[in-house]
């Protein structure tokens, strides 16, 4: 009776392992850190495209759990998320990388600025910690793959005359920070440029794009994407979907070939 009753609790524990197998991906992400502001966030609307999901690109939800990826990514203001340049990202690398997982962990606060990105600085509009959770939630995808890359788009909040002459000196920091507490030095860092949407905006974004694209000569493995050609929402501040997913493959462009350097140099 024992050897029958041991048997059958053996087969149930054998089916609940299988059917989780079928239900959740086994581990052995490339991960990448999605981080910054609204742009990153997406703000591009939802459509059919949005839903569809590649079988090897995964996101770490709200919850902490991997599910396959999908629009909206992030979750920083639900009543606005949208679009974003992380799926298109993630697909392009997965279809780059035809034996990867790609685990993207979503990270992004609208509205905030660089400062914010600091230990223990409280976003007061959506009442997070910026870089504590984005800290907390890629250490808890470190469980299940290795940080192969971060990805940052910011800068709508430091583009004024005086903020962005601190930006270099604070991203250069922050990259450092980050590399350093995710225990991933070699971790490739894309930036994105901001686009051009009103022509009174257009001297302080060249400024501040100049900056962002001069890190290159000074912080390793670091690249700046261009918004050249990019089209907003309507709103002359965010990206619609299309220019969304467009820089998403401009990210994955820089990505690659910042892994191919770092390849070549071993």
């Amino acid at each position: 009776m024992k050897t029958c009753l041991g048997s059958i609790l053996t087969a149930v524990a054998l089916a609940a392992t299988l059917c989780a197998a079928e239900t959740a991906p086994a581990a052995g992400y490339d991960l990448y850190l999605l981080i910054g502001q609204s742009n990153m966030a997406g703000r591009g609307k939802v459509d059919e495209e949005s839903k569809r999901a590649h079988p090897r690109v995964f996101m770490l939800n709200k919850d902490g759990a991997w599910v396959p990826a999908t629009d909206p990514l992030h979750f920083d203001k639900p009543s606005a998320v949208g679009v974003g340049p992380g799926l298109a990202f993630g697909k392009a690398m997965a279809d780059a990388n035809p034996q990867a997982k790609i685990g993207l962990i979503p990270c992004a606060v609208g509205g905030t600025a660089i400062s914010l990105w600091t230990l223990g600085k409280l976003d007061p509009v959506t009442k997070s910690h910026p870089y504590d959770d984005a800290i907390r939630r890629a250490k808890l995808a470190q469980k299940d793959g290795v940080l192969k890359g971060i990805l940052w788009h910011q800068g709508e909040s430091d583009r004024g005359a005086e903020a962005v002459k601190l930006y270099a000196a604070r991203l250069t920091e922050l990259i450092e920070r980050l590399r350093k507490e995710l225990n991933a030095p070699d971790a490739p860092f894309v930036a994105g440029e901001l686009a051009t949407f009103k022509e009174p905006d257009r001297e302080s974004i060249a400024r501040f794009n100049e900056v962002a694209q001069g890190l290159a000569k000074t912080v390793k493995r670091y690249a700046c994407v261009s918004a050249a050609g990019l089209a907003h929402k309507g709103d002359q501040l965010h990206f619609d979907a299309a220019s969304a997913r467009e820089l998403g493959k401009r990210y994955a462009a820089a990505m690659l070939e910042l892994q191919r350097q770092s390849k070549d140099a071993k």
